[in-house]
């Protein structure tokens, strides 16, 4: 059975968490793409002690006062997913890599399509960060959340300076 529970952050929008037994499954933005529907076989569950540690950990993160997460997590995915997304998880707040660095460090050097494929459907978004790959040139490209979510986290870490407007 999957357990959800909606996070609601100020400069996000609403996001919702999904658990599995062995622990977080996922972190989606609300209409983000490749997020799954809430099916009706689905429990909510907000106070499970695992989505009151994501929702704190993740205020702490957008607050400035946290740079890594704590959790226990469990995605699915295929073997090559799974290792896109071990590299993204090594990506140090404040830094970046192009996805085809992602591509080499995830065994597969000329797979840049690929990891960024894997990238998109990364089901833990924020927490395994691929709001860290940008585009060769260093330019946002690809983000389920929308490019304005992706920017808005990199300003946060102090990759980019906040737009002016």
């Amino acid at each position: 059975m999957i357990r959800y529970a909606k996070i609601p952050t100020p400069s996000l929008g609403l996001l919702y968490a999904t658990l599995h037994d062995e622990g977080l499954s996922g972190l989606y933005f609300e209409g983000g793409r490749h997020a799954p529907p809430i099916a009706s076989d689905w429990r909510e569950d907000p106070k499970a002690e695992p989505f009151r540690t994501l929702a704190r950990q993740l205020h702490e993160y957008l607050d400035g006062q946290r740079r890594t997460f704590d959790l226990v997590l469990a995605p699915r995915g295929t073997p090559f997913q799974m290792r896109v997304w071990a590299e993204i998880a090594r990506i140090p707040f404040g830094k970046t890599i192009t996805y085809t660095e992602l591509a080499r460090r995830a065994g597969a050097a000329e797979a840049m399509r690929a990891a960024g494929a894997a990238t998109g459907r990364n089901p833990l978004s924020i927490v395994v960060p691929c709001h860290r790959v940008v585009g060769a040139d260093g330019t946002l490209t690809g983000y389920a959340g929308g490019l304005d979510r992706k920017r808005r986290l990199l300003e946060l870490e102090g990759v980019l300076q906040p737009a002016l407007v």
